[in-house]
């Protein structure tokens, strides 16, 4: 004999409370921006493995690139400029003032060409998750940054078997340089990094600007060259953020590795270099503010422009 249960009314059935929530709907990738992109810094972290990884996946030296790189440059620069165009005559100690400008021109750079690429790049991830887009940009600022550590490893022993001892107005210079490009360039990263998704050869433009950033920076030439030849007009020259940020780390580093830092200081400085580069921080800031209201304005578009 079967036992044979009957169905359940609805009246019959237990009540269960009913929850509502008092919350406007809203889309899964309405929280954005700089602010939101350091809030989510698991993902951040994640993002910077992956980049890291992926740049040197299947490389046999590996880390060690970032070494090599720089290193290819500074002899290739020293031979041509110190050795063929006998520079090094007119600078003291050439190598370091060169290296110091490499270290800030390769940071500015691969933030500013790695960060224009990253959205196209990632395209898969940015059409498929829920996060902020203007962490890609970022991501590619901190491993850019991530690799002049090395660089600055090398900087600092070179440095101090010449003499150098590092000083507090030293250490405010290189931090102070760091930051200008760290915000000069996520800024372009980002204005460039949208484009490129609606037009693919804003990274083809890009690559362009950075070949004159070498040539606008201190680096091969002293900034005393430049002085001599414009004069009172070599104030404007001062207005390029990088080159700011090139002549703090020569203020951080070359200038401690001369016989005489004070007169060297006050001859291939400017005077007034801690002005113009708390100016161009400032600069630096309200181009990142800038690029942030642009790309906001953009970035609805880039899943289907991708």
């Amino acid at each position: 004999m079967t036992d044979v249960t009957e169905p359940v009314t609805a009246a019959e059935r237990p009540e269960r409370p009913e929850h509502h929530v008092d919350a406007p709907l809203a889309p899964p990738s309405a929280t954005t921006g700089l602010l939101e992109v350091f809030r989510r810094r698991y993902l951040l972290r994640l993002l910077i493995r992956r980049e890291i990884s992926a740049r040197y996946q299947g490389s046999f030296l590996g880390l060690l690139w970032s070494y090599i790189n720089p290193l290819t440059q500074f002899f290739i620069y020293y031979f041509v400029m110190g050795v063929l165009f006998q520079l090094h005559k007119n600078v003291p100690v050439f190598a370091i003032h060169m290296f110091c400008g490499i270290i800030i021109v390769h940071f500015f750079n691969e933030t500013f060409n790695a960060g224009t690429r990253s959205i196209v790049r990632n395209k898969a991830l940015v059409q498929k998750m829920a996060l902020p887009r203007e962490m890609f940009p970022v991501a590619s600022m901190l491993v850019s940054g991530y690799h002049v550590v090395p660089q600055l490893v090398i900087m600092v022993i070179a440095c101090v078997i010449l003499g150098w001892t590092p000083t507090f107005a030293g250490a405010v210079a290189l931090l102070l340089a760091l930051l200008i490009i760290a915000t000069v360039g996520t800024a372009m990263a980002l204005l460039f990094s949208a484009a490129n998704v609606y037009f693919r050869d804003v990274s083809n433009v890009g690559q362009i600007l950075t070949n004159f950033v070498r040539f606008g920076v201190p680096m091969i030439y002293p900034y005393t060259m430049v002085q001599d030849r414009f004069g009172s007009a070599a104030e404007y020259y001062l207005y390029n953020p990088v080159a700011c940020a090139v002549l703090l780390f020569q203020k951080a580093f070359w200038v401690g590795t001369t016989d005489d830092p004070a007169q060297t200081a006050a001859e291939h400085l400017p005077s007034d270099l801690w002005a113009y580069s708390v100016l161009a921080l400032l600069v630096g800031v309200a181009l990142l503010c800038f690029a942030q209201l642009v790309f906001s304005r953009l970035e609805n578009k880039i899943p289907e422009r991708l």
